[in-house]
C-alpha cells in the first residue's frame, strides 16, 4: 500500500498467520546489517597496527577507536528500543541503516585518529538502532509461535556468528586491502537494506506512546556506562578503587533509573513489561548466558595466540572451528519445543551442555588444542540453545507494541553479562595466574601472560624458556580454576531455569512452516 507521503508501506502480519515468502524474504535482509553490527565488535582486532602505522594514534586514542563503538552501542540501546516504539521501527531501522553506512564510509577514509573515533561513535549510534528493530520487526512479521521461534533462533546464530566472524573478516581484508577495507564491507547491505526495506519490512510502533521520557536518556546512560566501563577494565587492571567506584556509580544511577521508570507518567521502559510471567526470568538468564560465553573468549583467545603460539590470523581461523556445531543448536532446540518438550527443560539442558563445555575446559593442559576447542563448541552450543529460547519467551511475553523496548532491555542484559562475564572470571583467573606465576620473576610478568612472554624473549637462552614455560602453565592453571567457577555458575543457572520457567508457555498450536 502506498501513504499520504507517497512512500511504500507494509502492514503487519495479523495475530496468529502463517508468514509468507515477503515475511521471510524480508527476514534474509534483515540479517546482514544483524551480521555487520555484531561483526564490528571484533572486526578491528587484525586492522589495528595497520590504522595505528598509518593515523599514529596515541595510546588512549587507540583505546576508544577499539571500545568506542560497544560503549556507544551498549549506552544507547534503550533509548533507541523505545525510540523505534514511538516513531516506528522500520523508520528508526532505516535511519540506523544510513547512519551505519554513511559512518562506514568516513571511517573508511579516515585521515586522523579523532575522524575515526567519531565514526566509530556514530557507528555505535547506528549499531543501537538497528539491533532492537530487528528482534522488534521479527517479533511483528511473524505471529504465529513456531515460524517465530525459527526466525529469533536463525537470529542468535547470526549474531553468535558475527562476532567470530568479524576478526576473520578483518584478517583477510587487511591482508590483502588497506586497513580501511574492514568498514567499505559494510556499504552494499547497507544499501540493499535501504533500498528493499521500505518494500518488505512492516512500519510498526505504539498506537499510545505517550511523550517521550527525555529525563530517561542521560539516567539510562549514566547507569549502563560507568559499569559497562568498571567491568571492562577489572580484568586486565585489577579491582583497583576507580573502577569500583565506577561501577559503584553506574548502579547508583540504574536505580534512579528504576525508580523513574516506576513512577513517570510515560517512561522509557514501562513496568508493564515485567507483568508477562516469562519475561523478567529471560532478561536475567540472558545475562547469565553472555556472562558464561564472553567468560570464556577471555581465556580462550589468548590461550591459541599465546599458550599454544598461534598467529593472530591462526588463531582465528582455529576458533571458527567451533562456530559448526553452533548452527545446529538454535534449530535443535525450537524444534524440541515444538515437539512439545517443556522450555524449561531445554533451557536447563543448555545450560548444563555449556556448563559441561566448562567443565571439558578445565581439564586443558598447555598443549590441549582439541580439547579446548571442542569445550568451546560445546559451551557456545548450549548458550545459543538458552539464548534462542528465552529471546524467543521475552519477546512472545511482551506487548507487541512494546517490542523494541522489550529487544533493547535483552540486549542491554547481554552487554552487561558479558562485560560481567569477563571481570568475574577474568579476575579469578589472573588471580590464580599471578599465584602461580614464580615469586622470582621479574614484576612485568607477574601482570599478565603478555607481559611475562614479552620479558622471556629478552632473556638468555633457557632462562627466558624456563620463565615462558612457567607463566605459560600459570595462565593454564588461571583458565582451569575460572573454568570451574563458569561451571559452578552455568550449572546453577541450569537449576534455577528449571524453576523459574516451568509451566511458562508460548502458545505453538498454531501450524507453523515457511
Amino acid at each position: 500500500m502506498t501513504n499520504s507521503t507517497g512512500s511504500t508501506s507494509t502492514t503487519a502480519t495479523p495475530a496468529g498467520a502463517l508468514a509468507g515468502r515477503r515475511e521471510w524474504t524480508a527476514l534474509g535482509v534483515l540479517m546482514l546489517p544483524l551480521l555487520l553490527v555484531s561483526m564490528d565488535v571484533s572486526v578491528l582486532y587484525f586492522a589495528i597496527p595497520a590504522i595505528s602505522a598509518d593515523l599514529e594514534p596515541t595510546g588512549t586514542q587507540q583505546l576508544w577507536i577499539f571500545d568506542i563503538y560497544a560503549f556507544v552501542l551498549a549506552g544507547l540501546l534503550m533509548t533507541m528500543g523505545s525510540l523505534g516504539d514511538r516513531i516506528g521501527r522500520r523508520k528508526l531501522l532505516l535511519i540506523g541503516a544510513a547512519a551505519f553506512g554513511a559512518a562506514s564510509l568516513t571511517a573508511a577514509y579516515a585521515n586522523s585518529a579523532e575522524t575515526l573515533i567519531a565514526a566509530r561513535a556514530i557507528l555505535g549510534i547506528g549499531g543501537a538502532t538497528l539491533m532492537p528493530s530487528t528482534m522488534a520487526l521479527i517479533r511483528t512479521m511473524f505471529t504465529d509461535p513456531g515460524q517465530r521461534a525459527k526466525a529469533i533462533g536463525l537470529w542468535s546464530g547470526v549474531m553468535t556468528a558475527g562476532v567470530a566472524l568479524g576478526s576473520v573478516m578483518s584478517g583477510v581484508l587487511v591482508q590483502y586491502f588497506w586497513w580501511g577495507s574492514v568498514f567499505l564491507v559494510n556499504l552494499p547491505a547497507m544499501a540493499l537494506l535501504l533500498v528493499l526495506g521500505p518494500f518488505l519490512l512492516p512500519e510498526s510502533k505504539d498506537p499510545n506512546p505517550g511523550r517521550f521520557d527525555w529525563p530517561s536518556v542521560p539516567l539510562s546512560m549514566a547507569a549502563v556506562l560507568p559499569v559497562i566501563y568498571g567491568l571492562k577494565e577489572i580484568p586486565s587492571e585489577g579491582w583497583h578503587p576507580q573502577y569500583v567506584v565506577s561501577v559503584t556509580v553506574g548502579l547508583l544511577f540504574a536505580a534512579a533509573f528504576v525508580h523513574r521508570q516506576r513512577t513517570a507518567a510515560s517512561p522509557m521502559i514501562s513496568p508493564a513489561l515485567f507483568r508477562g510471567r516469562g519475561f523478567a526470568p529471560s532478561v536475567a538468564l540472558n545475562l547469565v548466558a553472555t556472562f558464561g560465553m564472553m567468560g570464556s573468549a577471555f581465556f580462550t583467545t589468548q590461550y591459541l595466540q599465546s599458550v599454544l603460539d598461534k598467529s593472530a590470523m591462526e588463531a582465528a581461523l582455529w576458533a571458527l572451528l567451533p562456530s559448526v556445531p553452533i548452527g545446529m543448536a538454535a534449530p535443535l532446540a525450537t524444534a524440541l519445543v515444538q515437539k512439545g518438550v517443556d522450555r524449561a527443560y531445554v533451557v536447563t539442558a543448555g545450560f548444563a551442555t555449556a556448563a559441561a563445555g566448562y567443565a571439558m575446559l578445565a581439564f586443558a593442559g598447555t598443549d590441549s588444542l582439541w580439547l579446548v576447542l571442542a569445550a568451546c563448541g560445546v559451551l557456545a552450543s548450549g548458550i545459543v540453545m538458552v539464548i534462542s529460547q528465552i529471546t524467543d519467551l521475552a519477546m512472545s511475553s511482551a506487548p507487541v507494541e512494546r517490542a523494541g523496548s522489550a529487544s533493547s532491555l535483552m540486549e542491554t542484559g547481554s552487554e552487561f553479562g558479558g562485560a560481567l562475564g569477563m571481570a568475574v572470571l577474568g579476575s579469578i583467573g589472573t588471580a590464580i595466574y599471578r599465584h602461580e606465576i614464580p615469586g622470582t620473576a621479574p614484576a612485568p610478568a607477574h601482570e599478565t601472560l603478555g607481559g611475562a612472554l614479552a620479558v622471556a624473549r629478552q632473556l638468555p637462552g633457557r632462562t627466558g624458556d624456563a620463565l615462558a614455560v612457567a607463566a605459560r602453565e600459570a595462565f593454564t592453571s588461571g583458565m582451569q580454576g575460572a573454568a570451574i567457577a563458569g561451571a559452578v555458575i552455568l550449572a546453577g543457572a541450569a537449576v534455577v531455569a528449571g524453576r523459574a520457567l516451568r509451566g511458562i508457555h508460548v502458545d505453538t498450536d498454531k501450524p507453523s512452516g515457511m
